[in-house]
């Protein structure tokens, strides 16, 4: 194992990309409780395919911060609960950095995905929210990195 945590990947066997990253770090590796710390993560789903992205006849994009945001938040769900063998979800999320684009535009779109999984301050993780001048890919409005924390025994 590296000195760093376990790393969890939802696809272990699919080809590296340019960068080099697991989904999620677990550590430590033996305890009631794992932290889980999930990579910036995007609408992009296991399949390949894009939620909240229209591809425009002249190669544009129309881009929807609701099922962007939607999406990223399945998908970190997703993540958490494989990295827990199933224990934990999104709801296990204790902290998170939400990444986007356009802070007038999409703000309130976003903040809206967000409080229906997270609908109260009981519930919601601890959040900063920061403009960006871009994100990795063209497609991506928003992007979230989190910790989660589970209890796995």
């Amino acid at each position: 194992m590296s000195p760093n945590g376990q790393a969890y990947l939802s696809n272990p066997d699919r080809p590296e990309g340019l960068a080099r990253f697991a989904q999620a770090r677990i550590a430590p590796p033996t305890s009631t409780h794992k932290t889980i710390y999930v990579s910036g993560t995007a609408c992009v789903r296991p399949d390949g395919t894009w939620e909240g992205v229209t591809e425009n006849e002249d190669g544009t994009y129309t881009l929807d911060i609701r099922k962007q945001t939607a999406a990223v938040l399945s998908n970190i769900d997703a993540i958490v609960k494989g990295a827990s063998g199933g224990k934990g979800g999104v709801r296990n999320v204790i902290d998170a950095v939400v990444y986007i684009l356009d802070m007038k535009a999409d703000y309130a779109g976003m903040n809206e995905e967000w409080n229906k999984v997270f609908p109260n301050r009981e519930s919601a993780p601890a959040r900063a929210t920061i403009g960006v001048k871009e994100l990795p890919d063209p497609r991506m409005i928003v992007e979230v990195k989190a910790v989660a924390v589970v209890e796995v025994w």
